[in-house]
């Protein structure tokens, strides 16, 4: 029988090359990677804010006489059926995010409520403030609070 002598394995020099590859893919891909997800936070934000609108307008409309929610979101969320889920509702400060933002409602008068959408950590979980009312326009400024054209 013949026996193969020979090495087996990498040498240092191979496997210091593989870690140097790794590391530059990884430092390529990580920025992308938080950034895509920033931006995915955003957009969440806005979803959530325009499903917020629409559920102010349905319980306004079910009332009588017609008011909007009078003390905070989760009202929409213990009616019967709900209007919105109880993990938007609950996301009321830096503590309770949904998708790292976290939402104030505010009720002026029977025609007239406000909703802002803040980023959790501004700059990581989202850089825009957004902002909804009565009127169904979502509008937003940047977080040091400064309107963006």
């Amino acid at each position: 029988m013949l026996k193969l002598r020979g090495k087996h394995g990498f040498t240092l020099v191979e496997i210091m090359i593989v870690v140097a590859i790794i590391s530059l893919l990884a430092a390529i891909a990580i920025p992308n990677l938080l950034r895509a997800r920033h931006n995915a936070n955003e957009a969440a934000g806005i979803a959530a804010l325009r499903t917020i609108s629409t559920a102010c307008e349905s319980y306004r409309a079910a009332q009588t006489p017609t008011t909007y929610p009078t003390t905070n979101l989760l009202l929409l969320s213990s009616a019967v059926p709900p209007y919105i889920d109880v993990s938007l509702a609950s996301a009321v400060d830096a503590n309770n995010t949904k998708q790292g933002y976290y939402f104030t409602y505010a009720w002026v008068n029977a025609n007239q409520y406000t909703c802002l959408a803040t980023p959790a950590v501004p700059g990581t979980t989202g850089t825009r403030i957004f902002f909804v009312d009565e009127s169904g326009v979502i509008r937003l400024n940047n977080a040091s609070g400064a309107p963006i054209e």
